[in-house]
């Protein structure tokens, strides 16, 4: 059978290779990039994983166990502060018996110290929220959007590394969760879709300033997404891929924001449709998109696949790549040093989670086997 002929799409292979074995089984976790030159794994849903953390270290090709976080919690937020440490905040949990002081949705946040690698306990946000975006700000502060509690969202509210302290800013215009947000060039805060009251799938778009702190609702997508990816393009556009639309199924298409005109066009659709994926922007700026899901629905078990596709910004086509080892949603792509793509976690196809993650060589495009031990703590 001969390979489909599509104007926006290309064949040939990229390779994967396994990338040791992680401590714990995961999905619905977080991953950071630390500037001491490892990544740090937090919480998620697997086997009594969802306190726990884990560290990646690329030039040994070593797992390390850390120190478990004061609180269980997935569906929640991992960021970067400027100071080096890691902000975690909210979350989701679906045992209260972890901590009889917590309900299922968290509104506490904690800090992973880089530098002694030891947790405490910050600043509670205003609000319960699970399935919310965090944005790191030009001026140190993060912010944080929408997710869900008893209903959908549509506050915001700023944390301050120098105080930890939460405060208020303006609400979005729209409740919604499950949407993403993209820090552009101009400092500016792109929101896009999501899931809100009554409506599996949001179009809307609408722009945080953070020196005015107000909204401004700007051209709405060409479809409506939940479960997608919005990558900032070296060309200074955002490129929204896939996830599902309000009819529960998974799409194909991508488009591009450009922030000079606030406008939306159409650009080569995917090969395969997917949903709750990841987007990597490579060294040389391409995209890798990778895993995902097919079935439809906000939770995991729904279809998840193991193809990977790249996107070239310059000729805006599709190249597909070699299959991952293992299908997987709900799972994490961090971007290395060295330009290779470490994808971790995520929900398999008998609705397990994946121990093992897989390695894209962004050089060789061949499958490299990686020392297959790992150290525990």
């Amino acid at each position: 059978m001969g390979l489909p002929n599509h104007p926006m799409r290309e064949y040939f292979h990229i390779r994967w290779s396994d990338a040791g074995h992680t401590i714990q089984s995961r999905f619905f976790h977080e991953a950071s990039s630390l500037t001491i030159g490892k990544i740090l794994f937090t919480g998620g849903d697997g086997y009594d994983t969802c306190a726990t953390t884990e560290f990646y270290y690329p030039s040994a090709g070593k797992w390390t166990a850390g120190t478990n976080m004061k609180d269980c919690r997935w569906y929640h937020t991992s960021t970067l502060l400027k100071n080096g440490n890691v902000l975690i905040a909210a979350g989701y949990i679906d045992d209260p018996e972890y901590d009889k002081n917590v309900t299922y949705v968290l509104k506490g946040a904690e800090l992973f110290n880089s530098t002694t690698g030891s947790w405490t306990r910050t600043g509670s946000l205003n609000y319960e929220r699970h399935s919310h975006t965090a944005s790191i700000l030009s001026n140190g502060k993060v912010l944080v959007v929408g997710g869900a509690a008893c209903g959908f969202l549509n506050s915001a509210e700023l944390y301050d590394p120098s105080t930890g302290n939460w405060s208020i800013t303006n609400s979005m215009n729209w409740t919604r969760a499950w949407h993403t947000a993209t820090t552009l060039n101009n400092g500016k805060i792109l929101v896009t879709g999501g899931m809100s009251d009554g409506v599996l799938a949001l179009k809307t778009v609408e722009l945080y300033d953070p020196l005015t702190e107000k909204w401004k609702n700007v051209s709405s997508m060409i479809y409506s997404r939940r479960g997608h990816t919005a990558t900032l393009l070296t060309n200074g556009k955002v490129l929204v891929i896939g996830g599902e639309d309000d009819t529960d199924y998974s799409l194909s298409s991508a488009e591009l924001f450009d922030p000079s005109t606030e406008t939306w066009t159409m650009t080569g659709s995917m090969i395969n449709e997917r949903a709750k994926h990841t987007a990597s922007l490579l060294k040389n700026g391409n995209v890798l998109v990778a895993g995902g899901g097919t079935g439809g629905g906000v939770f995991p078990g729904m279809g998840p696949v193991n193809t990977s596709g790249i996107y070239d910004p310059s000729t805006g086509r599709w190249t597909s790549t070699n299959n991952m080892h293992y299908t997987r949603t709900w799972h994490t792509a961090s971007v290395l040093e060295n330009g290779n793509v470490l994808v971790v976690g995520g929900n398999e196809d008998d609705d397990t989670s994946a121990y093992t993650p897989e390695l894209y060589n962004s050089s060789t495009n061949t499958y490299v086997r990686i020392k297959d031990g790992y150290e525990r703590n």
